[in-house]
């Protein structure tokens, strides 16, 4: 079937619920029967799926409890319909562990987003949904001048353990004793509301994470956080997040053609702005869009 048919079939199954604004409607989609006829057989049928988080990522990713919400929450349960499955949602600690998740099996994939890297891409396939910036969350007026990595040198920054992230702020710490300055203080921690509040009472002077989620925890701070170094590179080029599967699985190019059907009817765009995710938008999904990681 082509992909217009497919399209069609989907679009036909677009209902809003009531008369609640676009935004805020339930999204009623029909099943693509040749998605679902394209899924795994054990997926198929059990007539589910789960994917794994590693925690709380804001507004991606808010788990309270053994429940998620989020546009993440939302696009699953609008893919879902068009795959014809259920998708519940697990949570592990920490990025190691999603990812040791997914390639045990034990979980068929994480939608995530999650960081797109070329030595990733060695033992999984991402299926890219968004791109992303990385920058700094500090307290409100930036006491500590800090802007970019170079004016991290000296400070206590906090990052999520096993991100790119971290990475790249241990790699500036080096730099910054070569040349001569003081080293960064790398807090890690395994979830980013952890992170966060570690900003919040002061125990460190940034969190060095992606845009997305520190817009919204910088929203919800009530004016005690700030946002900086917005707009520069930070030790990355093109940043692509995406969904998770292990390396060669036949759920890959399912999950790219449904999140394509998603992009298409409108589905996509309308949870992206209702999490005020505007910015964060791809025109079209990929497998393995990503460059590398920084050294």
């Amino acid at each position: 079937m082509s992909h217009k048919k497919l399209m069609a079939l989907a679009l036909a199954g677009i209902a809003f619920a009531g008369v609640a604004q676009a935004q805020d409607a339930a999204i009623k989609l029909d099943m693509v029967k040749e998605l679902n006829d394209r899924l795994p057989a054990d997926i198929k049928a059990a007539g589910k799926m789960t994917s794994v988080n590693n925690g709380s990522f804001p507004p991606y990713e808010i788990v309270t409890g053994t429940e998620m919400t989020g546009a993440s929450a939302d696009l699953t349960d609008a893919l879902g319909q068009v795959l014809g499955i259920k998708i519940d949602h697990a949570t592990v600690g920490g990025l190691p562990a999603l990812l040791a998740g997914v390639n045990s099996n034990r979980y068929q994939f994480a939608f995530g987003p999650i960081g797109d890297f070329k030595s990733r891409e060695e033992a999984n396939d991402f299926v890219d949904w968004v791109q992303e910036f990385v920058v700094f969350a500090v307290q409100k007026g930036n006491p500590k001048g800090i802007t970019s990595l170079d004016t991290a040198c000296g400070q206590r920054i906090a990052v999520m353990a096993g991100g790119s992230a971290e990475r790249v702020i241990q790699a500036q710490s080096e730099k910054c004793k070569t040349d001569g300055k003081d080293a960064v203080a790398v807090q890690s921690y395994t979830d980013q509301p952890a992170s966060i509040l570690a900003v919040r009472s002061k125990r460190a002077d940034a969190f060095f994470s992606s845009q997305a989620p520190l817009t919204y925890f910088v929203s919800q701070a009530n004016g005690q956080l700030e946002l900086t170094g917005v707009g520069e590179k930070n030790g990355f080029d093109s940043l692509y997040q995406g969904a998770v599967v292990p390396k060669g699985s036949p759920l890959g190019p399912v999950l790219l053609e449904g999140v394509k059907v998603l992009m298409e009817n409108g589905t996509y765009a309308q949870i992206m702005k209702k999490w005020g995710l505007e910015n964060n938008m791809l025109a079209t999904p990929g497998i393995n869009l990503g460059g590398q990681l920084p050294k």
